[in-house]
């Protein structure tokens, strides 16, 4: 088992690889292995799952990672980033990202008050979503209703 502080290695990893899908990497053996030695370093392990993310891809997904995810110099704090990860976890669903981001956004001092706000956030945002889009409600004149230029 890793100790793992305020990291989502899982969801992480996974939404790393959309910047892989988006960026082309190159990537040579040397920066594979120095990026594992980097998550060894970070994690105090490398999970299993990390080595079955496609070679060329795993630099960039794991920069993305610590720029953002793990980053302490972005706007956001770490509780936040847990709440808005767990937030689209459940609105995917990924199982996996759910317990990752619940653990996490714990870690980062969340109540479950707060943890089951922004889950039922994620719901009302997605209900009224369907609402509006279903029912192909005029767009212009909803941001003139709600206030909107």
């Amino acid at each position: 088992m890793f100790a793992f502080s305020a990291v989502k290695l899982s969801r992480a990893v996974v939404l790393g690889s959309l910047a892989v899908l988006a960026t082309p990497l190159l990537a040579h053996a040397d920066d594979y292995d120095a990026t594992l030695k980097d998550i060894q370093s970070t994690m105090g392990g490398v999970p299993s799952f990390v080595k079955q993310f496609p070679k060329a891809g795993l630099p960039g997904a794991w920069a993305e990672v610590k720029a953002i995810e793990l980053s302490d110099k972005t706007a956001l704090p770490p509780k936040v980033k847990s709440l808005i990860s767990l937030a689209v976890a459940a609105q995917i669903p990924c199982s996996y990202c759910i317990w990752s981001d619940t653990q996490d956004a714990k870690r980062a001092g969340a109540t479950d008050e707060e943890i089951q706000e922004a889950v039922a956030m994620a719901a009302l945002t997605r209900h009224w979503s369907t609402i509006f889009n279903g029912m192909q409600v005029d767009f212009e004149t909803f941001k003139k209703e709600m206030g909107g230029q």
